[in-house]
């Protein structure tokens, strides 16, 4: 499975830079001007993983094969979006296509780049947008409860509905659903505000390493623990220049990681997704699953067949294969393991699948 990051925010904000910046293109216009943006731009990009490398060069493998991540330039919202204001109901739609939320906010001054607010708020320009989704959330649950279409909604569904619009009326905090629901029937449910969410505040280059002002007022307000501090134009600048010089840059200006890995790292976090590996002599390639995915299922993402006619996994651990210098010696040494259909599948597992297909028998390595 791959996964698809939205990015949204108020216009200028810098989504367009930054999407330019994450998936090393130019396909969205930067303008120094409102909704320079209309039609949603999307850029698949290889998910970075140093352990990929190694097990390729354990195995000889001929391919190396990442798992990607999906991003998404949405255009920017305004205050009345969800009654059509600026390019309105149209782009509210569009986050709903998106698995995680990246909430791009302003948090910068400049003469140079204009704002659609008066003045630097990211406070409350982050509840501006929150504010819009919600309202969005609020005329689509009316009208699903609504008499005539109440009676195509599950009962499963309806509780969802009913308690959002409970929280929505009385302004409670519609994170509780999380804890009533499974992630597979919330996401069943279409609604924007329970959507997962990363904060990335946009900075000029002073500030990427400590924050400023805006930044400790934001943090102070939302948290820290899925906010990131990011300017996009140094990740525009970064990934202009030659692998060795990124790196020297980097040490320069004090980056340790850039803005693309610490938003994978955010979004594997919030979305409850961990890697899984194959690896052979024809390929080596990480697989994206949910935690606590069965060995089934995980098979099933390579393909249906895997996970229909599923045996048992081969299974080694990431640092086991690479001690023991691959299949071959990890089974000699007895770090490979034979799990069945309940195993829970963890993190950096090298795994080779055997599984049945009728009418033929088949024991199989994915390489």
């Amino acid at each position: 499975m791959s996964f698809k990051c939205g990015i949204v925010g108020l216009p200028n904000v810098g989504k367009s830079t930054l999407f330019n910046a994450l998936t090393n293109s130019s396909k969205a216009q930067a303008a120094n001007f409102p909704f320079c943006t209309i039609d949603p731009n999307v850029g698949v990009v290889p998910v970075p993983d140093e352990r990929l490398s190694k097990l390729s060069k354990v195995s000889n493998s001929k391919k190396v094969i990442n798992t990607t991540i999906s991003f998404v330039d949405i255009a920017g919202l305004v205050k009345g979006a969800s009654k059509g204001e600026g390019l309105g109901n149209k782009f509210l739609s569009h986050i709903r296509e998106v698995d995680a939320v990246i909430h791009m906010i302003r948090c910068f001054d400049s003469d140079d780049i204009q704002n659609v607010n008066p003045d630097v708020n990211p406070v409350r320009d982050l509840e501006i947008i929150e504010t819009e989704m919600m309202l969005a959330d609020l005329e689509s649950i009316q009208k699903r409860l609504e008499k005539n279409n109440k009676k195509n909604v599950d009962e499963e569904q309806l509780k969802i509905l009913e308690i959002a619009l409970d929280c929505i009326n009385n302004d409670k905090d519609i994170s509780v659903l999380k804890t009533q629901f499974d992630t597979k029937q919330l996401n069943q449910s279409g609604l924007l505000s329970i959507k997962p969410k990363i904060y990335v505040c946009n900075v000029d280059e002073q500030s990427v390493q400590n924050g400023n002002k805006y930044t400790n007022d934001f943090i102070e307000k939302f948290g820290n623990e899925n906010t990131l501090i990011v300017s996009a134009d140094i990740e525009n600048q970064i990934n202009e220049l030659p692998a060795e010089e990124k790196k020297n840059y980097m040490e320069m200006i004090g980056l340790k990681e850039t803005g693309l890995n610490m938003l994978i790292q955010k979004g594997y976090n919030i979305l409850e997704l961990d890697t899984y590996f194959t690896s052979g002599p024809e390929e080596t390639r990480a697989w994206t699953i949910k935690k606590n995915c069965t060995a089934p299922k995980a098979a099933g993402e390579i393909h249906t067949d895997f996970e229909k006619g599923f045996i048992r996994a081969e299974t080694i651990s990431y640092e086991d294969f690479i001690a023991n210098d691959g299949w071959v010696n990890s089974k000699a040494n007895g770090k490979m393991r034979l799990e069945g259909k309940d195993y829970i599948v963890k993190d950096g597992d090298v795994l080779n699948f055997r599984f049945n297909t009728w009418p033929n028998f088949l024991h199989t390595k994915v390489n």
